[in-house]
């Protein structure tokens, strides 16, 4: 099933598990991972600017941008201009937004537990390591 090396192993599994665990995390929370991870950000704080989301997310500029109009069409956060600079953007989340992030910890909790089972504290440590590590490489690449 895996390719000739170990190595080319390592990245069909890898490949395999993200598409698995992204499409059983869009089922249970409703919306992609980047999305939950924008979301869990501004619920994080009062209100950021969107350069400065875009810069922890790690993601371009202008998916920030989509994902932002999408969720304001949904009711779920805020755009503004910062009245220091107009050049800036502020986002907040909204009460609705809030809630909406809030009625999925647990989903997201029960995902985690479920990918996690067999696993114990140690190992648990371990790939939490290793995936840092294979993170970092990454961004060399």
């Amino acid at each position: 099933m895996c390719s000739v090396t170990p190595e080319a192993c390592i990245l069909e599994k890898i490949q395999l598990l993200n598409n698995r665990v992204g499409a059983a995390f869009s089922g249970c929370v409703g919306t992609s991972a980047s999305r939950f991870r924008l979301l869990q950000e501004l619920f994080a704080a009062e209100e950021i600017g969107q350069s400065a989301l875009q810069k922890t997310l790690g993601i371009d500029s202008a998916a920030v941008t989509r994902h932002l109009k999408q969720l304001e069409v949904q009711g779920f956060v805020t755009r503004r201009n910062d009245p220091s600079d107009n050049r800036i953007t502020l986002v907040q989340l909204t009460e609705a937004g809030r809630a909406h992030i809030a009625s999925f910890v647990e989903e997201k909790s029960r995902l985690i537990e479920g990918l996690l089972d067999g696993f114990d504290a140690e190992e648990r440590l371990k790939l939490a390591d290793m995936l840092d590590r294979m993170h970092r490489n990454a961004e060399h690449l």
